[in-house]
């Protein structure tokens, strides 16, 4: 099957993050055990008590080859632009196949199966890797169990495998990107009607956390410790987010909720910022609660493997991103870059798509990959 029969049958399964990946799960692995693949299937609930699975598949004997990294999970698909075909019906139209997730990433997971297609066991001297989690869209849950209990995982790492985390950069090579952290502050009230003196206004006791968060926010747009040139913006962008939930402006609003997210560039102490929050919560006598983090990606630019891949992928350079991947759950791997096709211009968005000439290119360009590092010794 070519990568747009794969991403076809990838986008019919709604795998949006709150719910199981369970049954796209089964199919990755029906897909992988058809081609050839040996497969490890790790099971975990989430914390929400549902049920997610990550598939690691390896086709070939011995260490190293090349190990690929995808995520299976998808954003929610509310609203969608078209009322003639829903998110998860891919639909071709003007060379284009639309879904949500056919470009964040089930188009790159496609892409890969369509490649380790063409090569049978007996013509790999090294194996070829290729790893499909849960929940990278909301913590690199998935990523995180992988790290932590696949002995596949292990394997990858010792053998020093040739690492590629698939998600879309219109097949440019990467070499950084940036982290994700994230904390919540809590004001806690008493619901009244807003005429009387019987309420107690938990936005009033949000306030000076608030502008405690405005001094750091205009700390990191200014200064230069928490800025790196090497990506577009050259800041943490830490991004403010308020919500009282309150229904009607006649209620005294009985909690205010304060969600802060950051993303910590290569080198910066992301979490000094997390504890002056913390410090300055315990001040205003509102909660904190710590969201969960992931560390930014830093592979060197010079590095013999960065150069090797710009050499296949015909790029001049290597670049950065400033989304986050899963790679930051995989820091073990000595050799490691982003790489994959789509534009993340598209991921999100409420008309997901992708070209089909990236699924193309990127089936052309995996297959490149596995021959250089798996055909030959």
């Amino acid at each position: 099957m070519d990568a747009l029969g794969y991403v076809q049958d990838l986008v019919a399964f709604e795998s949006t993050s709150v719910l199981s990946n369970v049954e796209v799960s089964d199919y990755v692995e029906q897909a992988l055990g058809r081609l050839g693949f040996s497969i490890e299937r790790l099971e975990y609930d989430d914390p929400q008590g549902v049920r997610k699975a990550n598939i690691i598949g390896k086709k070939g004997a011995g260490q190293g080859g090349v190990a690929y990294f995808g995520h299976t999970d998808v954003v929610p698909a509310d609203p969608w632009f078209s009322d003639e075909h829903g998110p998860f019906s891919p639909t071709i139209k003007n060379d284009r196949l639309y879904g949500r997730g056919s470009c964040d990433m089930k188009g790159s997971i496609a892409c890969m199966l369509a490649a380790a297609s063409q090569f049978s066991p007996s013509e790999l001297q090294q194996p070829i890797y290729i790893t499909c989690t849960a929940d990278e869209e909301i913590g690199y849950g998935g990523a995180s169990d992988v790290a932590k209990n696949s002995e596949l995982y292990r394997e990858m790492v010792a053998g020093k495998s040739r690492g590629i985390v698939g998600e879309p950069t219109m097949l440019q090579v990467v070499y950084a990107h940036k982290g994700t952290y994230g904390f919540r502050a809590v004001s806690h009230g008493r619901a009244a009607h807003s005429s009387s003196r019987d309420g107690i206004n938990a936005n009033l006791a949000m306030i000076p956390f608030l502008a405690e968060m405005k001094k750091l926010h205009d700390e990191t747009e200014s200064d230069k410790r928490w800025q790196n040139d090497e990506f577009d913006p050259p800041t943490v962008s830490l991004n403010i987010g308020i919500n009282d939930h309150t229904k009607a402006v006649n209620i005294t609003p009985p909690q205010s909720i304060c969600t802060v997210y950051f993303r910590p560039m290569p080198g910066q102490d992301a979490d000094s910022l997390v504890e002056r929050a913390r410090q300055a919560a315990e001040a205003c006598g509102v909660e904190f609660e710590r969201l969960h983090s992931g560390q930014p990606l830093y592979v060197d630019p010079k590095s013999e493997y960065v150069r090797e891949m710009l050499n296949l992928a015909d790029r001049p350079q290597a670049e950065t991103v400033c989304y986050g991947t899963d790679g930051t759950m995989f820091g073990e791997m000595e050799h490691l870059v982003v790489f994959g096709p789509g534009d993340i211009a598209q991921a999100h968005t409420w008309d997901e798509w992708i070209a089909l000439d990236q699924l193309n290119r990127g089936s052309e360009m995996f297959a490149r990959a596995i021959r250089r590092w798996c055909t030959s010794t």
